[in-house]
């Protein structure tokens, strides 16, 4: 049946009260010719009528009190609210991940890799040796840091695949003082024309990976001389060149190791 509304739904409802409950009127009663069904129909209208006036009764509890233009404006307003964003990480020495102690040294020792990713020595967030400084080249690596005082003593590349500077590398090694803290990193070979003597100053400081280098291996390695490091201390990692593996064309990928030194407490 279609929507009645006004006087209309009210003789609609009177005319089939009439014909369901056998009220004698003039006229033929065609609205509801059955007196079940016409029950059936007054019965539910009545109980739509009071099912929309409870829920329109409930709806009225619900809505708050205050106008409609005040709750838009609690909705405008959740955009303006300021966003509560996470603190951005604070940068720790050498790129730590977390802080070193206030009475220890940070280091981080990078080999190089490929052709474009040049070795990288830091120490207490200083950068010793790199692309930037324009101090490193093919080869190995080296800074001495005066192990008192945290300051560098000296830093030089020694090319190990053209000429022979394998003598001078030595020399250079011997000549750290006392209490010294030597880095060594590799860029591209550090091996073809690396000879016995320059090994064996190297061994003598504690290296177990210098006889086992090859072309192009990226090494890294960190030394005392005077002094003992703590044995908890990762002082040396190699990663060979290995067609298979290898990260880069040639080259293998390049390592890093980091950590914590003690300052000197005399």
């Amino acid at each position: 049946w279609g929507p009645l509304s006004g006087s209309c739904w009210a003789c609609w409802l009177t005319r089939c009260l009439i014909s369901c409950f056998d009220i004698n009127v003039q006229g033929p009663n065609t609205t509801c010719p059955g007196k079940h069904s016409c029950l059936l129909k007054v019965v539910f209208v009545v109980f739509a009528s009071l099912c929309a006036w409870y829920s329109g009764y409930l709806l009225a509890e619900l809505i708050p009190d205050a106008p409609l233009s005040s709750a838009a404006y609690s909705i405008r307003s959740l955009g303006e609210r300021p966003v509560l964003k996470a603190p951005v990480p604070k940068r720790q020495k050498c790129d730590h991940w977390t802080p070193c102690p206030s009475d220890t040294y940070a280091y981080r020792l990078l080999s190089g890799g490929g052709r474009s990713k040049y070795a990288k020595i830091c120490f207490e967030d200083n950068l010793l040796m790199g692309e930037q400084l324009g101090n490193v080249a093919r080869g190995i690596n080296i800074a001495i840091v005066n192990y008192v005082t945290g300051n560098v003593t000296a830093t030089r590349c020694f090319d190990m695949y053209e000429g022979d500077n394998s003598g001078p590398m030595t020399k250079f090694i011997q000549s750290a003082a006392p209490k010294s803290l030597l880095f060594m990193v590799t860029y591209d070979d550090g091996s073809t024309r690396l000879n016995n003597d320059a090994k064996n100053a190297i061994e003598a400081l504690g290296s177990k990976e210098i006889r086992n280098m090859k072309f192009r291996s990226s090494w890294v390695f960190i030394a005392a001389k005077g002094l003992e490091l703590p044995s908890e201390i990762q002082r040396e990692k190699i990663n060979h060149s290995d067609a298979k593996n290898n990260r880069y064309s040639g080259w293998p990928a390049e390592i890093q190791i980091e950590g914590c030194i003690p300052k000197d407490q005399s």
